[in-house]
């Protein structure tokens, strides 16, 4: 199968590359788990062509096919002739260390009849293999004798497809001279386990193998094999062949160039291709390869020009390469063919003529390395992080060297890296490395000097370390460590730019290598202090609480987003812009929580028949003259689709009821009578998100704490919502629970019979139902324990402009049994009020 490629802050690790740099223990399972519990967490594991190893959990579609010993071999190819039926076919003869060869048949187009002594791979009858069935579908097949074209096959040479190493099948895979020799199981040559690592930005090191195998290196004591680089280069000088000039040596800590004359571009070796294929990353030539192939074993990303071309342009002169900001409108075409423009946020390398790269991110078009190159330069440089990072975002040009850039590349790896990539193309393009190499380092970073003293270490874990184990995890990891008295001196390796915090952070370092489960089971020295409450938290939790009683399910949605988005709601606010967003679409900080519940409602309704959502959240309200925004807690609910769940017995063409606004309003009411608060609504004004006319505040103790309402139809079109009624409520939930009671009475279960009566009354049509309920109440007194309306009458018989309001009434006193004279006194004292305030009429009395 495909290994996958890259993603942000992972790394691919082929452990038969690995195992060049560091001994590995026996059995890979112990070697993820050590990672793992280190901080280099193992997001997955992919086998290519051996068994699972045991104690590995390997997703089976990353566990490829078993490349059986006895039936996928090695051969060396004899002689190639053409098919006598057949044009695009050809017979080939192969020793694979049997007694006698074997002729195979295969169209594959990258060898040719006439040709010999390639070395390829074999699968033999009985072989198993992937390949596109009738519908396109990758499946597994098993090699069987067929007559092609009349000629007998029962052997066949495979491609990296067949095998499951990538996607690639347009020709048969071929092998290097120096690969074993024929009948040599391929298990052995090609198989491999592969390592996926989350990598952590403060181990960004560990986006190198050499990096890695420090890491194994301390974690095992293993020794690590890590070579130090040279090169072999001829008498010719590099002086007064290229000379380099940085701008700002805080945008650029090192820039070193090399030449190398004479190359030819053409493939990389098998084993190159084989190691970065599987390291997620496309063979392309052996310029590209070898950039790559150092990228990822130093961590040192690197880049190749067209030397010749930088002349031509310089007008056969020496190039001058300069590491500087671009100019405003300055333009490059970039190798993937866009042409750029280019402002002083971004870095540049340039020459007399403009720039020539994107420092740090992507090379140029007209320098760049082709297969009519003859001369490199070679370019191993440090750039800012930030400023590569900005760039990379501002143009959308992710790649492998921008992320290690972002992360940080230590300025000491710029040399190293090149002379090992300079001797890779004296090998392996036939290169001539110039003598000497140009190297332009204004500002050396020094290594940090820390003091270490057990006395620390035991302050900060709380345990001891043995001195000696002490000395070898920091030498392991590249620390250089000198004994001082009872503890040590340790100066930061030159690949480190993570320790910030001193004595802190190499503790940190003892600890994880050392082994979290070794801390050892301690109790606290010191009782538990008090347990003190925090009621603001306390109070949002049982908000949450109350609602998912009610049904409702909670959502978490972006803090970030855009302006057009809130735009739709038409709030007026001004926003909080954020300076470097992470895409046009999140520019802002949310002024409202509705945007985001609508878009989690409108994607639910794709699959559901409704939802009834709501989130606790901050929003960020400009504050004129302050550096910061107010970031009050808002509460919103989102109700939308069927009030009920479908059922069988659902009547045959009905339309199921949908919420409405007094669906939502129920809720508030519910949620702030378990507050203990009373809720009461007004008519809303200038609400354009809202329906007119469907809209209204809610008050409690006399302010108004928010607003409920359904959603305005062209709101709701523009959120994909359709022609579906979408009932929205967003209240300000620090008021809210400002006004929650710290105490509240209760009163005691009645022990008397409740006496019931309804009234309704005739009221202005535009009278609202809570002043009646709010006059009722006021003439009740105690005697009345519950008032409720329960109906809402327009229409004949009663005069136009108005309408009837019923309620049921409850008196019911805490000591006694009322008489019929005392509830019909109590009543008509209810309905004397009713006329004398609102001048409303009693229907069946007045009317």
């Amino acid at each position: 199968m495909t290994v996958p490629r890259y993603r942000n802050l992972a790394m691919l690790v082929p452990l038969s590359w690995l195992r060049d740099l560091v001994a590995l223990p026996a059995d890979p399972a112990i070697l993820v788990e050590r990672l793992t519990l280190a901080g280099l967490e193992a997001a997955g594991v992919t086998v290519f062509g051996l068994p699972v190893p045991t104690g590995l959990r390997v997703k089976p579609e990353r566990a490829g096919l078993v490349w059986e010993r006895d039936k996928v071999v090695l051969g060396r190819v004899l002689k190639i002739e053409k098919h006598p039926d057949a044009d695009k076919l050809k017979l080939v003869t192969i020793d694979y260390g049997a007694a006698e060869p074997k002729t195979v048949v295969t169209g594959a187009p990258n060898i040719a009849p006439g040709q010999s002594g390639m070395k390829v791979v074999l699968g033999l009858r009985g072989t198993k293999y992937f390949y596109a069935d009738k519908e396109g579908k990758k499946a597994v097949f098993t090699l069987e004798p067929k007559a092609l074209r009349g000629i007998m096959n029962d052997a066949m040479c495979m491609s990296n497809y067949e095998l499951g190493i990538s996607d690639e099948h347009e020709g048969i895979i071929l092998l290097d001279d120096a690969d074993p020799a024929p009948g040599t199981p391929v298990a052995d040559v090609l198989g491999d386990v592969v390592v996926e690592l989350d990598v952590l930005p403060n181990m960004a090191r560990c986006l190198s193998l050499i990096g890695i195998a420090r890491e194994v290196a301390a974690l095992t004591g293993a020794a690590t094999t890590i070579a130090e680089p040279t090169v072999q280069t001829i008498a010719d000088q590099i002086a007064g062949k290229v000379s380099v000039e940085i701008a700002d040596p805080k945008l650029c800590g090192r820039y070193t160039a090399t030449i190398i004359r004479n190359v030819t571009i053409g493939p990389a070796p098998r084993w190159m291709r084989s190691r970065l294929d599987a390291a997620g990353m496309r063979p392309i030539s052996n310029a590209v390869d070898i950039t790559n192939y150092v990228m990822l074993e130093y961590g040192q990303p690197l880049h190749a020009f067209d030397y010749d071309a930088l002349v031509a342009r310089a007008g056969g002169k020496a190039p001058v390469i300069t590491v500087r900001p671009a100019k405003a409108g300055e333009k490059l075409k970039t190798l993937d063919g866009q042409d750029r423009e280019l402002g002083p946020d971004n870095l540049v390398i340039a020459d007399a003529a403009g720039p020539v790269a994107l420092a740090g991110v992507m090379g140029g078009f007209d320098t760049e390395v082709t297969a009519a190159t003859k001369s490199i330069l070679l370019e191993s440089a440090a750039f800012d992080f930030v400023s590569v990072r900005k760039t990379a975002r501002q143009f959308t040009l992710f790649s492998e060297a921008s992320t290690r850039f972002a992360k940080g590349v230590h300025p000491e790896l710029a040399k190293p890296a090149a002379v090992r990539a300079a001797e890779l193309f004296r090998t392996l393009a036939g290169g001539e490395v110039l003598s000497g190499i140009v190297d332009s380092y204004p500002a050396p970073v020094p290594p940090q000097v820390i003091d270490l003293t057990p006395a620390a270490i035991r302050r900060v874990l709380g345990f001891d370390i043995p001195p000696a184990e002490v000395v070898r995890v920091l030498s392991a990891l590249q620390f250089q460590v000198e004994s001082k008295g009872e503890g040590w001196r340790v100066a930061t390796p030159p690949t480190r730019l993570d320790i910030q915090a001193g004595v802190a952070d190499l503790i940190e370092e003892l600890a994880r290598v050392y082994g979290y489960d070794h801390l050892p089971d301690t109790r606290l020295s010191q009782p538990l202090p008090e347990q003190l409450g925090n009621r603001p938290l306390e109070l949002e939790e049982h908000v949450r609480d109350l609602l998912a009683d009610q049904g409702l399910q909670e959502c978490i949605t972006y803090s970030l987003t855009g302006a057009a988005t809130e735009g739709k709601l038409s709030t007026g606010r001004s926003h909080v812009a954020l300076l470097n967003p992470i895409s046009p679409d999140r520019g802002v900080m949310r002024t409202t929580l509705l945007p985001g519940l609508l878009e989690v409602a409108q994607r639910n309704l794709l699959a559901a028949d409704a939802v009834s959502l709501f989130e606790i959240g901050v929003v960020f309200l400009p504050v004129a003259g302050q550096p910061l925004p107010a970031e009050p807690r808002r509460l919103a609910l989102v109700q939308s689709g069927r009030r009920t769940a479908a059922a069988w017995d659902d009547p045959l063409g009905t339309k199921p009821a949908a919420f409405d606004f007094f669906d939502l309003k129920g809720v508030i009411e519910a949620l702030t009578a378990d507050l203990h608060l009373s809720a009461s609504f007004r008519t809303a004004k200038g609400l354009a998100h809202l329906h007119p006319g469907r809209a209204a505040e809610v008050v409690v103790n006399g302010a108004a704490v928010g607003a409920i309402g359904e959603l305005h139809p062209t709101v709701a079109a523009s959120f994909g919502l359709g022609e579906r009624a979408v009932q929205v409520a967003e209240l300000d939930l620090d008021a809210l629970l400002a006004a929650v009671p710290v105490r509240f009475p209760y009163r005691p279960f009645p022990t008397v019979p409740p006496a019931k009566r309804d009234v309704a009354v005739i009221v202005p049509a535009d009278t609202p139902a809570d002043a009646v309920l709010a006059e009722i109440r006021a003439a009740g007194g105690d005697l009345l324990t519950g008032a409720e309306l329960f109906d809402v009458y327009t229409g004949d018989r009663i005069p136009a402009g108005t309408r009837s309001l019923a309620f049921a009434l409850v008196y019911q006193p805490a000591d006694k049994t009322l008489t019929d004279k005392e509830i019909d006194k109590a009543h008509q004292k209810i309905e004397g009020r009713l006329r004398h305030v609102l001048k409303a009429q009693i229907r069946g009395k007045d009317v």
